[in-house]
């Protein structure tokens, strides 16, 4: 009986110390009114690194990423102190070495790399992983998204990447950088997407994805792959105070760069495609002061002549909030989705007209075939023509003055070469006008040359 007793005593206390338990860890919580859930710490929820496999990823990818190798030569500026008492002479060569990274995208050599890692340069050389080195051609380059497109003739087919669909990444997703930082080949570094859409220029010409996977000197024109290793991105920069990693790179997306380097295959040349809209993106302030409700999108500010938007019937004042399906918040959103977009490409563009939500389908222009208009003065990119002429790189030229306030001066500035505007570089018409589209006068500071090449700094 006693042993009974014993044998019921433990079974009430092991029942106890049960409930107890249950109570203390798994039974929700109620305070105040709120219901609470004690957390399950017996669930993976696969967030380690550990719970992903990165191996097979990460051994497709460095057969594919080469070393560039670039020679550039300048010329040393003459110095008549070290000439006279050193024999030294100016004017003489001098002889750089820079070194990057590529991808292989083709059996048959085509590699892309960034425009910055082969720029001036006189000799291009890349060697693979398996530390084969050939002599590169360079096929073209886009120096506004910052990448080239070289070529080797290999004796053998080469490993080659797969291109992924930039547009599906998530925030949160892991990813693997492969590139040759400091020399140091076929270095592999994990991270996940930090953001997508990413502007550092605050011009909305740049759409990055962001990325905390650690990213050095050299591994520009590397690849951002994901954990399938597909190529999502090309490696072009990192946001530092020192100059090496400190927390997060950029690279270019993946659609974006398939979109240049088939371009530059076709046609030479890349070939964009242009809505034809100026304005802002959307935030409270700027809502508060025009008088809607919505905080995200871009605001037109103004619609281009003889544009795809104009022609549509897109108008001053509508807010764009998607371009086929895809949310446009920024003006980086609306860039990255128009740069994977060719001239005469349909685009179903939703905006918000007076409350109401309409969709609209415009033909993309051709940017070449678009002038800009502000304050009454045209403008329209420099031709070859031009810049052989003046000497320039860079610049847009006044078309046409239809302000009558400076029709006296018309015959003198029509055809004009602009050089700066505010002290901002005109390197092209879209520079400008996003730059103009957000001033808040009607006055600028330009720089020009006038056709018998004077120079002057008027405001008008």
């Amino acid at each position: 009986m006693k042993k009974l007793g014993s044998l019921f005593f433990i079974s009430l206390l092991s029942g106890g110390i049960t409930l107890g338990a249950y109570k203390l860890f798994f039974e929700p919580k109620t305070t105040h009114g709120i219901t609470t859930v004690a957390p399950s710490y017996s669930r993976n929820v696969n967030l380690s690194a550990e719970a992903i496999d990165f191996t097979a990823a990460a051994e497709n990818t460095v057969h594919t990423v080469v070393h560039v190798k670039n020679v550039t030569v300048s010329r040393m500026p003459s110095n008549p102190i070290l000439e006279y008492f050193y024999g030294y002479r100016g004017n003489q060569e001098q002889t750089q070495i820079g070194t990057g990274s590529g991808v292989i995208i083709s059996e048959d050599g085509y590699i892309v790399t960034n425009n910055h890692v082969i720029q001036n340069a006189k000799e291009l050389e890349i060697t693979l992983n398996n530390n084969k080195s050939y002599k590169a051609k360079l096929i073209g380059t886009d120096s506004k998204m910052d990448i080239a497109l070289l070529k080797v003739d290999a004796d053998e087919k080469l490993p080659y990447i797969v291109f992924g669909d930039s547009d599906n990444i998530k925030v949160g997703e892991w990813v693997l950088a492969v590139g040759n930082p400091y020399n140091l080949n076929s270095t592999v570094t994990a991270g996940i997407v930090s953001a997508k859409a990413r502007d550092l220029s605050n011009q909305g010409l740049q759409s990055f994805i962001q990325t905390d996977a650690a990213v050095n000197p050299g591994n520009s024109g590397g690849a951002l792959v994901n954990t399938r290793g597909e190529l999502i991105g090309i490696n072009t920069m990192i946001s530092s105070p020192t100059g090496s990693y400190a927390g997060y790179s950029f690279a270019v997306p993946s659609n974006v760069t398939r979109k240049i380097i088939e371009d530059l295959m076709e046609f030479g040349n890349v070939q964009r495609g242009v809505l034809g809209v100026e304005g802002r993106e959307l935030n409270s302030a700027f809502s508060k002061e025009i008088g809607i409700n919505e905080t995200q999108g871009f605001y037109v500010g103004n619609v281009t002549k003889n544009s795809g938007a104009e022609k549509a019937g897109i108008e001053k004042g509508d807010v764009i909030i998607a371009v086929d399906n895809k949310k446009v918040a920024s003006f980086s959103d609306l860039t990255l989705h128009l740069n994977t977009k060719r001239p005469n490409d349909f685009v179903e563009v939703t905006i918000l007209r007076k409350g109401k939500t309409k969709n609209i389908s415009v033909q993309l222009t051709k940017k070449e075939l678009l002038n800009y208009e502000f304050n009454g003065i045209e403008f329209e990119d420099i031709d070859t023509d031009d810049k052989k002429r003046f000497n320039l790189k860079e610049g847009i030229k006044i078309k046409k003055l239809n302000n009558p306030d400076y029709m006296e001066y018309a015959e003198s500035l029509e055809g004009a070469i602009i050089l700066s505007v505010d002290g901002v570089k005109a390197k092209d018409v879209e520079t400008i006008s996003n730059y103009l589209s957000k001033k808040e006068n009607t006055k600028a500071r330009y720089q020009i040359i006038t056709q018998n090449g004077q120079r002057y700094n008027i405001i008008m």
